[in-house]
């Protein structure tokens, strides 16, 4: 590969140390009552914000306390993202596209199995419900959406990434670049 293409593979590598100290996804809650809003900050290891207020208000509709420290996802992560910056540095001293092939797979289906998690753990939270809870609607969940905006009751939900899952979408960007730019590389100099 290409003396920049291993800087860049390195770079972004190491730019995966940022999701320590960023959170990775945001969830707002917006409501008449609470005109500030009320917020929750997702990240690799924990999970910050108004969570006793929000656990409060979910107790009300039968919603589960969401215990950050009962989440194995959260415990797990900083793992999976420690593999991925050490294998990118391997990927760029072994100095061979398809170990680099290699790591976009395994960042994408990470990425992909990620959200799907995520998706699950929002779904739980969402529908199954206490039926002893105090306020009931029939036929209304609490799921708040993947990503975007979604009415619940009186608030208005909006779940987006946050600068943790920008800097994962632009390493794999980046990756995915040096790759296409080696293959064609090694297909001009054959």
């Amino acid at each position: 590969m290409k003396k920049i293409s291993r800087i860049l593979i390195v770079v972004f590598s190491l730019a995966l140390i940022g999701v320590f100290f960023v959170p990775i996804w945001d969830i707002s809650l917006q409501a008449p009552q609470y005109p500030e809003g009320l917020g929750m900050k997702i990240w690799i290891n924990k999970m910050s914000g108004d969570l006793d207020i929000i656990n409060g208000l979910n107790h009300y509709i039968g919603m589960k306390t969401i215990h950050p420290e009962s989440i194995k996802e959260l415990t797990v992560m900083p793992y999976v993202i420690g593999f991925f910056i050490a294998a990118g540095i391997f990927v760029s001293v072994l100095n061979k596209p398809k170990f680099l092939l290699v790591w976009i797979v395994l960042f994408v289906i990470a990425g992909t199995v990620g959200l799907y998690d995520f998706y699950l753990w929002e779904y739980d939270y969402g529908h199954n419900l206490d039926p002893t809870a105090a306020i009931k609607v029939e036929g209304m969940n609490y799921q708040p959406p993947l990503i975007g905006s979604k009415n619940l009751l009186n608030f208005k939900a909006v779940s987006m990434p946050d600068i943790g899952s920008y800097i994962f979408f632009l390493t794999g960007l980046i990756f995915i670049y040096v790759y296409i730019n080696e293959k064609k590389f090694f297909k001009k100099s054959l």
